[in-house]
């Protein structure tokens, strides 16, 4: 293993990837490989895995060997690659042969210093036999959670890579993955047998992205809200079925918002060409089921917003960690009603593998828990990562900015529970709240209902009010419903203490609306001063160079180099190498254009200049 020095190890890191210092764990890990040994690293999306490999592939001799599941998010990363200078290409089935022999050759002339190959290409004996032919520098395995059958995304063709410390006795191999547990973590190193390695569990702390957790009431028009607040700004939508996608992202197009479906159900085609549309910046939003994300690399996306309860923790993380890879501000919204849960459960329901099943619960036991609590979000996220998080206020959650408080409907809960017993547990929840409100509805009066004691005693309250308590009552265990076209509700044994004053029940609620203006007005203190306009014209700039080379915009330069452009208006080459994410081979590249923009603005807005 070739040694290197510290001055070529950062000289490299600021000429070819524009950065003077190391992020958190990434110069440790960097060091091992360099060092021959063994990585797993366990690090938060946004939080700088690629480099940790795509250094050392620069420096080391011959070519770094990347599996990857994400087919789609690889032209992005090589593009990213090349656009650093760095000599990369992939291998996977959406070349033609020609494309792929091009790539073949390039393999074994040992021209690349990075190559990314999907697993389902790893596992070919032919494609393994051809690699004793090439000049390895090292492997690497990224989302490495899919071997894991305790993740949450388990691909049994992940299981083959354990073979790969036996291929290159001699050459270090680095897993990476964003979300694993610790029980996950132990599951991974015992598959893959790593080597004297160095393991790096990074924070999974990602300080620019706040959180809010909201009850979800007339979604449309929360939606709406959400996206006039992020005018301009890229952002994703998650919903959980497919018709739910369909019938968002038509009603935001109707409401002049650029915004494209995606999910499973579309042809390839169409998938492709809403997935480029966004990435390439050519509309504000991606409206899509879980299918979305995993093969994107966008850096600039601002705002996460889920429309529907995920169906874990760990997908909740890993979906909001795609907002603010680069590190700027960067907001996460959970629309929350506990009605979610019965859709949920409804296809946990259809489980046949036992194990499964429970595991699936469980899921959403803790997914509900959180989406519930009245703790700080983010201590409740690093909790269940094994985390502590040593603050008492994060600043940037709904809970710490005092836009929700927990408030006692033990009163009112009594009302809706003596309501089930006095009708004999044998109603649904409509017919339900319809006695509390005291509803002349003609099966009221065909029961007798309307001479009940409970007839009319939450009158007080609105409708809304009492379905959204049913659904608490629902989610903390309190009732169930029973199986069935026409479910009933019935009590549980919490239900009783509360009848009986032993327990109390408290729910959630929004704060007035002045404390949810303060909540943004916080939230946009955390992002970096800079000039607005300049930033505009710099991202007109940006999109352009990137049409004309058929990349994405952030590959040219992040939104993070965008604003600290905006922030110091660099007027020479040299200040311009001062730039975040800005090294020779894009000065190079994209300095003189860029330059010239500021040079102008600067020219117009002499306060600038100054």
């Amino acid at each position: 293993m070739k040694s290197i020095t510290d001055s070529e190890l950062f000289d490299t890191l600021r000429k070819v990837f524009g950065f003077r210092e190391f992020r958190p764990n990434q110069e440790q890990i960097v060091r091992a490989i360099l060092e021959n040994r063994d990585v797993f690293a366990v690090m938060p999306t946004g939080g700088g895995k690629s480099l940790c490999y795509q250094l050392p592939a620069v420096l080391l001799p011959g070519t770094c060997m990347v599996i990857s599941p994400l087919i789609s998010l690889m032209k992005d990363q090589v593009d990213g690659a090349r656009a650093n200078g760095i000599r990369a290409a992939f291998l996977n089935s959406s070349l033609d042969p020609e494309e792929r022999d091009a790539v073949m050759q390039q393999l074994l002339s040992n021209s690349l210093d990075l190559l990314y190959v999907a697993p389902e290409r790893f596992t070919l004996e032919a494609f393994k036999k051809m690699l004793g032919r090439v000049n390895i520098s090292m492997a690497v395995i990224d989302e490495a959670h899919c071997i894991s059958e305790w993740g949450h995304d388990f691909r049994p063709d992940y299981l083959s890579l354990s073979s790969l410390v036996t291929m290159f006795p001699d050459l270090p191999v680095a897993a990476f993955t964003a979300t694993a547990t610790h029980l996950v973590q132990q599951n991974i190193l015992d598959k893959l047998s790593l080597r004297n390695s160095l393991i790096v569990r990074a924070s999974f702390d990602r300080p620019n992205l706040s959180y809010d957790i909201r009850l979800k009431d007339k979604v449309d028009a929360q939606l709406v809200s959400l996206l006039k607040k992020n005018a301009g700004k890229a952002g994703i939508i998650y919903r959980t079925s497919r018709k739910s996608v369909h019938e968002t992202a038509e009603m935001l197009k109707a409401k002049g918002f650029r915004a494209l479906p995606y999910h499973a159900g579309l042809s390839d085609h169409d998938r492709k060409r809403n997935q480029e549309a966004f990435i390439r910046d050519e509309v504000d939003v991606i409206v899509a089921t879980i299918a979305f994300g995993m093969g994107i690399d966008k850096s600039n996306i601002r705002f996460v917003i889920h429309a529907d309860l995920p169906k874990s923790i760990e997908n909740y993380y890993q979906e909001t960690g795609r907002a603010g890879r680069d590190g700027e501000a960067a907001h996460c919204t959970l629309l929350f009603s506990p009605g979610d849960i019965s859709k949920l459960r409804f296809f946990i329901d259809t489980m046949t593998d036992e194990t499964e099943r429970k595991r699936a619960l469980d899921a959403l036991s803790k997914v509900v828990s959180f989406a519930s609590t009245s703790i700080c979000r983010r201590r409740n996220l690093l909790d269940y990562f094994g985390e502590h998080y040593p603050h008492d206020n994060c600043s940037s959650c709904d809970i710490c900015l005092g836009t929700r408080e927990r408030v006692d409907c033990t009163r009112e809960a009594q009302m809706l529970l003596s309501a089930i017993v006095r009708t004999e547990e044998r109603f649904g929840a409509t017919h339900i709240v319809d006695i509390v409100l005291g509803s002349n509805t003609r099966k009221i009066r065909d029961f007798g209902h309307d001479r009940l004691k409970t007839y009319g005693i939450g009158k007080g309250q609105s409708k809304t009010y009492w379905r959204q308590l049913v659904d608490e009552l629902l989610a903390q265990k309190v009732i169930e419903k029973s199986e069935g076209l026409y479910p009933t509700l019935f009590l549980l044994p919490k239900a009783v203490s509360i009848l009986k004053n032993e327990e109390c029940i408290e729910i959630l609620r929004v704060v007035e609306k002045t404390k949810e203006k303060e909540h943004d007005r916080t939230l946009q203190a955390t992002e970096t001063p800079y000039d607005q306009q300049l930033f505009e014209l710099l991202r007109v700039l940006r999109k352009e160079i990137a049409q004309e080379q058929g990349i994405p915009p952030y590959v040219v330069f992040s939104d993070r180099s965008l604003h600290d452009m905006a922030s110091i208006c660099p007027r020479t080459a040299d200040t311009m190498l001062t730039v975040t994410g800005v090294g020779e081979v894009k000065l190079q590249r994209y300095g003189r254009q860029f330059l010239h923009l500021i040079e102008r603005y600067c020219t117009d807005h002499p306060e600038r200049a100054a």
